[in-house]
């Protein structure tokens, strides 16, 4: 039996009755940029985010850059940054002229280390951008307790968090900016590339709807040095419809991943991920740990099994920030999930015979 790592096409068929009329009405008004499509989604967004503000955005990666573009963040400042986590993460704040500084990760939920940022910080530092890896809220309180102490903003990067939570709070309701990918594969994706920004302050919102226009508010005038920054709005009708369904399909992967919990459990060597208390995991991405990740990911490609490592190497070893000028050992929980992260199917459409033929391959690995 194959079994994709994601299958997008399945998620369509569900929508298909949906998104047809929603574009055939659509289509013929031909406004393709901002306006009410837009505006309706980023109110529906707001509020799933429990969130006073919602910016639809080109990607979230742009996101992230509008936020540090905001705070003028620049040549000369730092940016405190997870070693192990995408690499736009740190990317970004490079673009700015700025410092990324990587900090070491948990390895029990895989989210930057709090300690670990305090350490970090110096006279430079302008902001800390924890991310909410593969689906888990970081330790939020204890970042906010070291944020207020040194009087820093926090840049929530949520790309694969939303509607994680955490004491019934949501990502991008913790952080002055949360920022948002919709990329098709995400919990709730887009049919391209597609983002936003969430914010606790007026002045933010407002600030950051003119950076997403060129830095102009009038047309023809331009205040700042902004970007084309804006969300398609055929994306947030997709998004729109797809929005209702989000909560379904978030417990949809919860329940994906509490079979895997409970029919992996003792296998081998492997280490299953873990749901910290007062949070919900909302599994973006399903990953376990195996000293034997090589062999076993082999293993589940020739019985047609999707699997995937993310990461393969921590952002501060990559050729692009070499000149940063970080050594094997710097990141030790960093270099080791590296080596052993291996994350399994877990979109909301895969069957119970899909679950258990990926179970059936990993026991039949381990008991080789």
């Amino acid at each position: 039996m194959n079994v994709p790592f994601f299958d997008l096409k399945k998620q369509y068929q569900r929508l298909e009755a949906e998104i047809s009329p929603a574009l055939e009405k659509f289509l013929p008004q031909q406004a393709f940029i901002l306006g009410p499509t837009v505006e309706s989604f980023e109110k529906g967004m707001a509020t799933y985010c429990h969130s006073p503000f919602s910016l639809g955005v080109s990607s979230g990666t742009d996101a992230l850059l509008m936020a540090l573009e905001a705070l003028e963040i620049g040549p000369g400042d730092e940016v405190i940054v997870p070693a192990f986590t995408f690499y736009c993460t740190a990317s970004v704040v490079v673009r700015r002229g700025a410092t990324p500084v990587f900090v070491d990760v948990d390895l029990n939920d895989y989210n930057i280390l709090p300690a670990a940022i305090e350490a970090a910080i110096t006279s430079r530092t302008k902001a800390i951008i924890p991310v909410h890896l593969f689906g888990q809220i970081v330790q939020i309180d204890a970042i906010q307790k070291i944020a207020i102490k040194h009087s820093l903003p926090i840049i929530e990067d949520c790309a694969q968090g939303i509607g994680a939570e955490y004491k019934g709070k949501r990502a991008g309701s913790f952080g002055r900016f949360g920022a948002f990918s919709f990329f098709p594969t995400k919990n709730l994706g887009a049919f391209g590339d597609g983002g936003a920004l969430t914010f606790s302050a007026t002045a933010d919102y407002d600030h950051c709807k003119i950076l997403r226009m060129h830095g102009s508010r009038i047309r023809y005038q331009h205040e700042e040095i902004g970007g084309c920054f804006r969300l398609d709005a055929l994306q947030a009708l997709i998004l729109e419809v797809k929005l209702r369904h989000l909560e379904t399909w978030q417990e949809e992967r919860r329940s994906n991943a509490a079979f895997y919990n409970r029919a992996l459990q003792g296998i081998g060597d492997l280490i299953l991920p873990v749901e910290n208390p007062n949070c919900r995991h909302v599994y973006h991405q399903y990953v376990l740990r195996t000293a034997r990740r090589e062999g076993l990911k082999s293993h589940l490609t020739a019985l047609g099994i999707g699997s995937e490592v993310y990461y393969p190497i921590p952002v501060p070893h990559q050729k692009s920030m070499d000149y940063l000028g970080h050594r094997p050992g710097d990141f030790p929980n960093s270099e080791q999930l590296s080596q052993e992260v291996l994350a399994l199917p877990i979109f909301p459409e895969l069957d119970r015979s899909q679950l258990e033929e990926t179970v059936k391959g990993i026991r039949s690995f381990f008991a080789a």
